[in-house]
């Protein structure tokens, strides 16, 4: 059976869209997805990137599009009003070892808390409701959450993500290859049906040179700037 590392951070509405598509690609294409929690701000911090909510003009298109896709999926979405918010507690409790069938079901709920029900997963109280509702031990896990194993946990999934060339949530690993964004769920359906359209070879050929890093071009862009102003 295929496996899938699907990294995830509960701030992000993308990473709960695609989610909901699981179990349709686990039956369809006999896939395994691996919940991976991640923290989306050590990700951004990694690779010197803003974060959507801190571009004002992508905030209002984001929402618009995601209800969008939100309505053609046929799932349900409602905007937290406390966007964003700390995910450590959710995505720390997610990272416990559990059994794949209550993991997922807990990621699940914990998605659904957010972006369908308005709750507030930065809560203890919160955090042990749903697990509750899951059928999991509430207070035990958040307890094992505030653990330095677990917090370690979550730190080491976050570095390890960023070793593999993750870069954003949610994205889906598979052997090399990385899958990101729900906008990326054709490209990654294509490959799971062995029907990539990407010549790997021709890529490797053309596509050797490295390009110049986003630090980089800012500085360069600065010293534009600044030779411009200068008299």
């Amino acid at each position: 059976m295929t496996r899938a590392r699907f990294y995830l951070d509960y701030i992000s509405s993308n990473a709960y869209l695609l989610w909901t598509q699981v179990p349709r690609l686990e039956e369809r294409y006999g896939v395994r997805f691996e919940p991976v929690p991640v923290l989306f701000a050590g990700l951004l911090e990694a690779h010197g990137q803003l974060g959507p909510a801190e571009v004002p003009p992508k905030i209002l298109w984001m929402v618009k599009n995601n209800l969008r896709k939100a309505a053609v999926l046929g799932v349900p979405l409602e905007p937290p009003r406390f966007h964003p918010f700390n995910p450590l507690l959710s995505l720390r409790v997610s990272s416990l070892s559990l059994e794949a069938e209550p993991l997922a079901d807990l990621v699940g709920a914990l998605f659904r808390a957010v972006w369908v029900e308005g709750r507030h997963v930065s809560e203890p109280a919160v955090v042990e409701a749903i697990a509750n509702e899951v059928g999991l031990d509430g207070p035990s896990l958040v307890a094992q959450a505030g653990k330095l194993e677990t917090k370690d946990r979550l730190r080491r999934q976050t570095d390890d993500a960023i070793a593999a060339g993750v870069f954003g949530v949610p994205t889906v690993g598979i052997g090399d290859e990385l899958f990101w964004g729900f906008d990326d769920l054709p490209w990654l359906e294509r490959f799971l049906a062995e029907d990539d359209p990407l010549d790997r070879d021709a890529m490797a050929e053309r596509w050797s040179t490295p390009r110049p890093r986003s630090a980089q071009r800012r500085r360069a862009a600065a010293g534009t700037r600044s030779s411009r102003s200068s008299p």
